[in-house]
C-alpha cells in the first residue's frame, strides 16, 4: 500500500478541528493522517466510516516514513446487527473516532471474550479479556524477572479453571501454584464463588495417599525406562537387551521388584551390570517411585480441574524429569481419547531448554516438541513460562500461536521474540522495556485485538512470592 496521502488530505489535516482521515486500499488494512491533533496511539481501537458503512479497527503503527501517518487493521463491519468480522472493506477516504465502551464490549461478544484478566491501558478502564477457547492452541508467555510473571500468570490460571472445564495441569517447579485452590480474604464475586467449588489438588514429593507426586517405573515406555537409566541401544546393548527382556515379564511393581529378576538373568554369583548400573545410580533411593501408591497419571487421568505439581521439593533435580515424562508419555499414548488438557509449564527452561543434554532430559524436551508439533488437533495443549525465548527450543516456540509478553529490557530478546510471533506489532512489542511490573502484551488468538494490559489482582495467594530485602 503506498503511504503518501493525497493533497486533499493535506489540505483537511490542516484543521485541527477535523476528524483524522483514513483510507483503506485493500479493505484488510489501513491508513490515518494524524495531524489534526487526535491522540490516536499504537493499540488503540477506532470507528472507520467510510464507503457509506461504519468499521471496527486497530491502529497498529506508525509508518516510517511519515510520523504523522498511522497504519492499522479493519476488524469487521459494525451495524445495529452486530459486529461482522468476517466482512471488512476498501475505501478511499473515511472518517475516524475513538471507540466507545459499548462497541468494545460488542466485540468481546462477538469473539467469545470471556475472561477478564485486567484493563485494557489503550482503553482506560475498558476490560481486558480473552477468549477461551482459543487456549486449543499453544501459548508462550514471556518476561524478565520482576516483571510479575508468574503473578500475572496465575490471574489467567484462577479465570481458566473458574470459567471452563479444561482440566489444567501445572508443572510448578517453585511451588509459586501451590494455594490455587484457596481464596485470598477479600476475594468475592462470580469468579471466587467459581473457584471454591473446584477440584484442585496439589502433588508434593513425599505426600501421603493421593496428595503425593509420584510416578511408576513399569508403566513407562521402553525408551523412557532407559532414559532413567542412562542406556544407550547400541553402547549398552546387553543392559539394554536384559531391560527389553525384562519388560515383557514384569508388569506389576516397580523398579525395586526388578532387581531379583535382573540376578536370575545373570544365571551366576556375579552381579549383572544392569543391577550394578541401578544401584550406582542410586535410582531406588528416589523418592519418585510409586510402587503400589496412586501415580500422577492415575490422578490426572480422574481429570480434576486442576492438577500442581509441585516439583520443587525432590531431592535431585532427575526426579523432576521423570515425573514429567511418565506423564507426557501416558497423554501422548492415550491422544486418541482426545480428552482436552492443557499443560502449563513453568520456568520451561526447565523441560524445554534446547541445552538440556542428558539422556532424560532431552526425553522430556522431545516429547515436548512432538506434542507442540502434533498435540493440538489431539487436545493437548501447552503453555509456556519462561524468562526469554531462548530458553525454549525453538521448534516448540514456532508453534505457539499465543504470546503474553510481559516488561523485557533486551534488545536481542525482543528481536527475537518478533521473529516468532508477526502476528504482534512490532509497535507494541516495543513498549515492552517501559511496561511497569504486572503489565503485559497480549496478541494472537486468544484475545480479540492485540492489547496492551494491567493485569487484575490474584484471587489466590502466590505460592513463591518474592523474599523481600530486611530493613533496619
Amino acid at each position: 500500500m503506498p503511504e503518501a496521502l493525497p493533497q486533499e488530505w493535506d489540505d483537511r489535516r490542516m484543521d485541527a478541528a477535523t476528524s483524522p482521515i483514513a483510507r483503506s486500499d485493500d479493505g484488510r488494512s489501513f491508513l490515518v493522517g494524524d495531524a489534526s491533533g487526535s491522540n490516536l496511539t499504537a493499540g488503540s481501537l477506532v470507528i472507520v466510516s467510510g464507503g457509506g458503512e461504519r468499521q471496527l479497527a486497530l491502529v497498529e503503527e506508525r509508518t516510517e516514513s511519515q510520523p504523522a501517518l498511522l497504519r492499522g487493521r479493519l476488524i469487521g463491519v459494525l451495524s445495529d446487527g452486530g459486529l461482522d468480522t468476517a466482512r471488512s472493506h476498501p475505501f478511499e477516504q473515511g472518517t475516524v473516532e475513538e471507540v466507545d465502551a459499548a462497541t468494545i464490549e460488542m466485540l468481546h461478544a462477538t469473539t467469545g471474550a470471556l475472561l477478564e484478566v485486567g484493563t485494557n491501558l489503550t482503553d482506560p478502564g475498558g476490560a481486558a479479556k480473552l477468549l477461551p477457547h482459543r487456549f486449543n492452541r499453544h501459548t508462550f508467555w514471556c518476561g524478565q524477572s520482576g516483571s510479575g510473571k508468574t503473578y500475572a500468570l496465575g490471574v489467567v490460571l484462577e479465570q481458566l479453571v473458574a470459567h471452563t472445564a479444561l482440566p489444567v495441569v501445572i508443572f510448578d517447579p517453585n511451588s509459586d501454584f501451590v494455594r490455587l485452590g484457596e481464596l485470598n480474604p477479600d476475594a468475592s464475586g462470580p469468579a471466587a464463588e467459581a473457584l471454591a467449588q473446584r477440584d484442585i489438588r496439589v502433588l508434593r514429593p513425599r505426600g501421603e495417599g493421593d496428595a503425593g507426586l509420584r510416578a511408576r517405573f513399569l508403566d513407562m515406555n521402553l525408551p523412557s525406562k532407559a532414559a532413567v537409566l542412562r542406556l544407550d541401544p547400541i553402547a549398552d546393548r546387553d543392559e539394554y537387551n536384559t531391560l527389553i527382556h525384562l519388560q515383557e515379564v514384569v508388569r506389576v511393581g516397580d523398579i525395586g521388584q526388578m532387581l531379583p529378576m535382573i540376578q536370575a538373568a545373570q544365571g551366576s554369583g556375579d552381579t549383572h551390570p544392569l543391577a550394578d548400573r541401578i544401584e550406582n545410580l542410586r535410582v531406588l533411593d528416589w523418592e519418585v517411585w510409586a510402587g503400589d501408591q496412586t501415580a500422577v497419571t492415575d490422578v490426572v487421568a480422574q481429570r480434576p480441574d486442576a492438577t500442581v505439581l509441585d516439583l520443587g521439593g525432590f531431592s535431585t533435580p532427575e526426579q523432576q524429569l521423570v515425573v514429567a515424562l511418565s506423564l507426557l508419555d501416558d497423554l501422548w499414548e492415550r491422544r486418541e481419547e482426545r480428552r482436552p488438557v492443557l499443560l502449563v509449564i513453568d520456568e520451561a527452561h526447565n523441560l524445554c531448554s534446547p541445552r538440556l543434554d542428558s539422556p532424560l532430559a532431552i526425553a522430556v524436551r522431545e516429547r515436548i516438541v512432538q506434542i507442540a508439533a502434533e498435540g493440538r488437533k489431539f487436545g493437548l495443549w501447552l503453555l509456556l513460562s519462561t524468562q526469554r525465548p531462548s530458553k525454549v527450543h525453538p521448534g516448540i516456540l514456532s508453534q505457539c500461536d499465543n504470546l503474553a509478553l510481559m516488561k523485557m529490557t533486551s534488545p536481542v530478546d525482543l528481536g527475537e521474540v518478533g521473529t516468532y510471533f508477526g502476528y504482534a506489532p512490532a509497535s507494541l512489542l516495543a513498549r515492552s522495556p517501559w511496561f511497569r511490573q504486572g503489565e503485559a502484551l497480549f496478541a494472537g488468538g486468544f484475545v480479540p485485538t492485540p492489547s496492551l494490559v494491567k493485569m487484575n489482582a490474584r484471587l489466590t495467594p502466590e505460592g513463591g512470592s518474592d523474599v523481600k530485602v530486611p530493613l533496619r
